[in-house]
């Protein structure tokens, strides 16, 4: 993985979304959690886990660009979804109202 920091540095990364998840980690604690997933054609989303357990997202054009974000943002650390990220989110009512009324007619 030596190569992966250094191709990490060429790939491009949307600056809204350099400063979105760097914003969002100021706001939300060191360090916060980046987990990269692909959502089909549009792109990838970071999902961003702050320190205090709020959650956020960045959508980014391509794995790599999502794995270049996260190396890019002080204090932001790559995650998947173990235990122990999921054990560190904290959605509150406001998030889980929000969510549910996207699929409310």
């Amino acid at each position: 993985m030596a190569n992966s920091a250094q191709e990490n540095t060429s790939t491009r990364v949307p600056d809204a979304a350099l400063r979105s998840a760097a914003a969002f980690v100021a706001a939300h604690g060191t360090p916060s959690r980046g987990v990269v997933e692909g959502i089909g054609r549009a792109g990838v989303r970071v999902v961003l886990i702050g320190k205090d357990g709020a959650v956020g997202d960045v959508l980014v054009p391509s794995a790599e660009a999502g794995a270049a974000l996260v190396d890019r943002v002080e204090g932001l650390e790559g995650a998947s979804w173990d235990r122990e990220t999921v054990a560190a989110t904290r959605i509150g009512p406001g998030h889980r109202a929000k969510m549910a009324s996207r699929f409310r007619g």
